[in-house]
């Protein structure tokens, strides 16, 4: 190459901006990329696989606090079905819920909370949904209490570990009954057994106390926040042992 021909200094410091200029325009594209792959991502893991809610109330005391954040797994119940134990969260069958007033926010706290909604990592909607531990599936016979104060499942007595009674409470239920739960229902029931607005206080309701399935957003498998209540939610399978035999 001839001096003529090499490139002058002016026209290499132009062709270094211009490759400068072009590194950060497509630094830029592969952040956005990236953020709206994760937006997309968060939004599918939120439609179809698990979802936050916060516990808005005490029914389910010393298991859940009020205020605790939980994660649930939406594949329950159309792909993985309830059991016995489950804690699940649904859909108010018709009033179970008092009416609430909603105070209104200004613009930009709506916002934010629409969109962390809607990466799940915030739940608007806690209030209009309820959170009950299963105790009956379809077809199960559920009564309250036995002479030792038990509940029982199907004629099983069940031994249950969960419980929060006041003091010198033995009797896993204030209130007495006997149920069969119909066909694509469940029978469900607050751990804090003497403060829970459950099955059993609700028969007065179009559901009579049962709640539809369909109605089941999911089941929650552990608390998220505060940290230091951090746990995975059991189901308890072995108080609920023997309790599918519904052989006579």
């Amino acid at each position: 190459m001839t001096t003529e021909e090499q490139p002058t200094r002016h026209e290499r410091a132009e062709s270094d901006k211009r490759r400068r200029t072009r590194g950060v325009k497509l630094f830029i594209r592969d952040i956005v990329i990236i953020f709206l792959a994760a937006i997309v991502i968060s939004v599918g893991i939120k439609a179809f696989l698990i979802r936050s809610f916060y516990i808005p109330s005490g029914s389910m005391k010393d298991t859940l606090q009020i205020d605790d954040r939980i994660i649930v797994n939406e594949l329950v119940p159309n792909v993985i079905p309830i059991e016995h134990g489950d804690v699940v969260v649904f859909r108010d069958p018709g009033g179970w819920l008092d009416p609430r007033y909603e105070p209104p926010q200004n613009w930009f706290v709506t916002s934010v909370d629409w969109v962390l909604s809607v990466v799940g990592l915030s739940a608007p909607d806690s209030n209009d949904h309820l959170i009950k531990r299963v105790i009956g599936l379809p077809g199960d016979t559920v009564e309250c209490c036995n002479t030792f104060g038990q509940m029982s499942v199907n004629g099983v007595p069940l031994d249950e570990p969960y419980l929060k009674l006041g003091p010198g409470v033995t009797k896993a239920s204030g209130t007495d009954f006997s149920v069969t739960v119909p066909k694509d229902s469940l029978w469900v029931m607050g751990d804090n057994r003497y403060d829970s607005k459950d099955s059993r206080y609700n028969t007065d309701q179009p559901g009579k106390g049962f709640v539809p399935i369909e109605n089941v957003v999911g089941r929650a498998f552990v608390v998220s926040w505060p940290i230091d209540h951090w746990s995975w939610l059991d189901n308890y399978p072995t108080v609920f042992a023997g309790v599918d035999d519904k052989s006579p």
